[in-house]
């Protein structure tokens, strides 16, 4: 029996030779996707972020599974799912050491003037070494506040340990394992913003959290402290954030989340010296890839058979 499951966008081959053939796959064009295809479709699988809501769901009535390629869910309706009776799996774990490098990457990179550094060395100007130039923030000793120390902060502040940094987090809930094993201190949220020299945040984005960062706490930090998102764009005010960077509120921020996702060409943030944009590449490892399309197959053939999920959101 071959199952029909739906996609918004091509599938890479290996994933196409994870499902085999035991799924038919078409793919999802919203609202203008064929009626006969949405009444057949058994199961969804979500690659980027479309947006899954209860109309959608409505549309396919035999829907069965919605497997999700990462951990972030925002973009599913959960609650819908949950009244359906439709299960939503999703792939945890598999992110937490990608996506913690992937923060140190950019703490590094805005820190010590990396994306300057390199169009500047890559540029005519470049014609001799001057050490009086593009002089960055010690990393190694500074303070660490983290956002959100759940299992990707956590392994953050691994990482930060490594460079003897002062660790403080802020969560919903002290986390007494993460204190236990980092050595990290709960604080406050004003705290932590007005005593952190980098603040990374590794929150998934909530109703609660959307634009947890505004205007009142880039007005918080230090003018001389860093903000790295690795979270969701959401997470920031970004006409705030534009402010900040613009009146040197904060010296500089390193996102690899935006939202929208890409801005604009013509978004004021893109002409910024002091702001890193990256494409979204927290969990962009071969070996993180691989894992999260193992993880995204096996949920969604566990759901097509009426099997529980390996790994459940709702």
């Amino acid at each position: 029996m071959s199952y029909l499951i739906l996609t918004e966008t091509q599938l890479p081959p290996q994933m196409l030779e994870m499902i085999g053939d035991l799924c038919r796959v078409e793919l999802w064009r919203g609202m203008e996707t064929d009626p006969a295809l949405l009444a057949e479709a058994e199961g969804f699988l979500t690659y980027g972020h479309p947006h899954i809501g209860g109309a959608e769901m409505d549309r396919m009535p035999n829907l069965r599974i919605i497997s999700n390629f990462g951990v972030g869910v925002d973009h599913i309706d959960l609650h819908a799912a949950r009244e359906r009776g439709i299960p939503v799996g999703n792939t945890p774990g598999f992110v937490d050491n990608a996506t913690a490098d992937m923060t140190f990457a950019l703490l590094m990179a805005i820190a010590r003037n990396v994306a300057i550094g390199d169009r500047y060395a890559h540029s005519p100007e470049f014609t001799a070494y001057d050490p009086s130039i593009l002089h960055g923030h010690e990393v190694y000793g500074s303070t660490l506040g983290i956002i959100g120390m759940g299992a990707i902060g956590k392994q953050v502040a691994r990482r930060a340990s490594g460079f003897d940094m002062t660790i403080l987090y802020h969560n919903r809930n002290r986390n007494l394992d993460a204190e236990a094993e980092t050595g990290a201190t709960y604080a406050a949220l004003p705290d932590l913003l007005a005593q952190a020299d980098f603040v990374t945040l590794n929150v998934p984005l909530t109703p609660e959290t959307r634009s947890l960062i505004g205007r009142d706490q880039l007005r918080q930090m230090k003018p001389t402290a860093y903000l790295i998102n690795l979270a969701r764009g959401g997470v920031v005010d970004h006409d705030a954030l534009l402010e900040a960077l613009t009146a040197k509120w904060i010296a500089g921020a390193a996102l690899d989340v935006t939202e929208p996702e890409p801005l604009p060409r013509d978004h004021p943030l893109l002409a910024l010296p002091n702001l890193i944009i990256a494409p979204h590449l927290g969990s962009a490892t071969r070996q993180t890839r691989i894992g999260m399309a193992q993880r995204t197959v096996d949920n969604l053939l566990a759901g097509l058979h009426g099997q529980p999920l390996l790994s459940r959101v709702a």
